[in-house]
């Protein structure tokens, strides 16, 4: 090839090369140009968003207040809670700086570690590891942030019970959700730093109660420094607030008359279902679970054998005793089971089968018909109305017409249905055939029939609202947290009629009051501020001296009083307590400051000068 020729090649060759070159060149200019000039904007917002970093901003949650609006049962006050993300702790040694953050503020390191691990979500989520915090001790974190890499802080509200225990089994308390509620509660918009409610109304309205939280956005260098002053925030949604039916003045006068005895106290108004208070105990104090050490309290209260967290009006049941012989009498009266006036004569044994059946007065009562078999609670008397006059569907039928063996249908979690018992009960569960002897004892409120505190409460209201029965309930109303305004008010909602006539229901009003006047409770029913109707009862557990101690009424008694005025008491104190018959004594004080508007001291020391004068105390 010629030499010429070659020169030709190379200089064909050089010149693609740099058409090439030249080519490239302006395309990455262009590309260079559209990035930088036109395109800037899009990867500025990407910078940002890269840089960009949010907290939540946390709603307030609603407020619980009584049925008087003024002072709170539940609120919340200022705190803080320390947060880490993951990203930002030092390579090696994240457990190294959780560690310091847990002894600074003298919490459990192992609790602490095992709080980051099981709720962290990504290396760029804030994890919180300490919370309820004061302004004081973040003060203490901040002046020695440099020990602490990857650390930080936002402002969490905290809630508090002023009245403490006093309304704990019906507010509840708040805690951090567990992973196990968060996967139920994920979809409702729960997150791993969310606080739900745990019992009581914080648990039954907790949607109500939350709000929406709100977030902050800011912008942070490489190094984690805040850039420039700017920030976007969606702001936070307050949590409505809560009204409840409860008179607290009343629930302190019931608390202080069951005293410390494991029990239960309730008071509802017949009319509407409003719940006016409801005691139970043993209690706990809410606010214990506030702050280094709650954990470890609620797992003390939970292995307490008293069961301390067990609302017992609600969710603990037992044989009602003699107070069932309202249903009975009821049965006998509508069934026309019985002339109301016929007596039968009560020797205290009453032979039935292969066995004898005695009654609680060891030489018996004489001739008793129905009013005063009530009131003197001979059980001779409804042994015979059982067996003889009355079949077991009949019983059966008017427990269920008065409320008992189905769930009232409160406002509160895990409420007990109770047990009437059947004999195609009996043969399921039992795996035995009904005999004789379960009606005998059936028919006294014992064997197998159970009922809570609260199932008696409705039982009395049905019988004082002419058969009406009204769902409990404990919220009257819902409230605009900044307004006061109402929301949204408790509608009162009829359950069941109990289809019973108005002649059986006046006698039976006319006959419990007897009970106080003629019968069993005339000794220990001293107030004078009111006229009472009720019935005792005394259940046998099978411990010689050991009772469940019953007493169920309804006050001011009387044809011609409104029932709006009428509230029904129910006062229940378990066996394990030593023997003081001391339910119908709690009842007394209980009526008597009610209606006088007295404190529990007042109300004992204007007892104390009644025409009958308080015994007991």
């Amino acid at each position: 090839m010629s030499i010429q020729k070659q020169q030709h090649i190379d200089s064909k060759r050089l010149l693609i090369l740099a058409s090439m070159t030249a080519a490239v060149f302006v395309l990455y200019s262009w590309r260079f140009f559209q990035m930088q000039v036109l395109e800037g904007y899009i990867y500025q917002d990407r910078a940002q968003e890269t840089a960009q970093r949010s907290e939540p901003v946390f709603a307030q949650r609603g407020q619980i207040f009584d049925r008087f609006y003024d002072e709170p049962l539940a609120t919340n006050r200022n705190s803080f809670t320390i947060t880490v993300i993951p990203a930002d702790l030092p390579q090696g040694r994240q457990e190294e700086v959780i560690t310091a953050v847990a002894e600074l503020f003298n919490r459990d390191p192992a609790f602490v570690l095992d709080r980051y691990r099981t709720t962290a979500r990504g290396r760029f989520q804030p994890v919180e590891i300490v919370g309820n915090l004061s302004l004081r001790e973040i003060t203490a974190l901040a002046e020695n942030i440099q020990s602490f890499p990857g650390v930080s802080w936002y402002s969490k509200p905290e809630r508090v019970y002023p009245f403490g225990e006093l309304t704990a089994n019906l507010v509840g308390y708040v805690g951090d959700i567990t992973t196990q509620e968060l996967q139920v509660l994920f979809n409702e918009g729960y997150t791993a730093t969310a606080v739900i409610g745990k019992i009581g109304a914080e648990q039954q309205y907790d949607q109500v109660l939350r709000g929406t939280d709100g977030r902050r956005f800011r912008l942070f260098d490489a190094q984690g420094r805040r850039v420039g002053d700017d920030e976007r925030i969606i702001p936070p949604v307050q949590g409505s607030n809560l009204v409840l039916t409860i008179d607290r003045s009343l629930q302190k006068l019931a608390q202080e008359a069951l005293g410390p005895r494991i029990g239960s106290v309730v008071v509802m108004r017949p009319y509407n279902g409003e719940i006016l208070a409801m005691v139970t105990y043993p209690r706990f104090d809410p606010n214990r679970f506030i702050g280094p050490g709650s954990s470890v309290e609620v797992q003390r209260l939970s292995r307490d054998q008293r069961s301390p967290f067990l609302n017992r009006p609600v969710q603990s049941s037992a044989s009602p005793a003699s107070t069932f012989k309202i249903v009975m009498s009821t049965a006998v009266l509508e069934e026309k089971a019985f002339p109301v006036e016929e007596e039968i004569n009560c020797t205290g044994q009453f032979p039935y089968g292969n066995r004898v059946f005695n009654d609680w007065l060891e030489y018996g009562h004489g001739p008793v018909n129905l009013a005063s078999a009530l009131a003197q609670s001979c059980n001779i008397y409804y042994y015979t109305m059982g067996t003889s006059r009355l079949t077991v569907d009949q019983i059966i039928d008017h427990s269920y017409r008065l409320g008992l063996g189905s769930p009232t249908g409160i406002d509160i979690s895990g409420e007990s249905s109770g047990l009437v018992p059947s004999p195609a009960w009996k043969e399921q569960f039992r795996n035995a055939r009904w005999v004789g002897g379960d009606t005998v004892n059936l028919s006294i409120g014992q064997g197998f029939l159970q009922v809570t505190p609260l199932q008696m409460a409705v039982m009395v209201s049905t019988i004082v609202n002419n058969g009406i029965t009204y769902r409990p309930h404990i919220l009257r109303e819902t409230r605009d947290p900044v307004t006061g305004n109402v929301i949204t008010r408790t509608q009162p909602e009829v359950i069941r009629d109990a289809e019973l006539s108005g002649g059986t229901l006046r006698d039976i009003r006319a006959h419990m009051r007897k009970v106080i006047t003629d019968g069993t409770a005339r000794v220990v029913i001293t107030t004078n501020s009111v006229d009472v109707a009720g019935k005792t009862g005394t259940g046998q557990i099978g411990v010689e001296e050991h009772y469940h101690s019953w007493f169920v009424a309804y006050a001011p008694h009387g044809e011609n009083v409104p029932v709006e005025d009428t509230i029904a008491v129910v006062v229940m104190v378990d066996a394990v307590n030593e023997w003081e018959w001391w339910a119908p004594k709690a009842a007394n004080i209980i009526i008597h400051g009610y209606f006088r508007g007295l404190d529990y001291e007042e109300t004992v020391i204007d007892l104390r000068r009644g025409p009958r004068p308080l015994w007991y105390m």
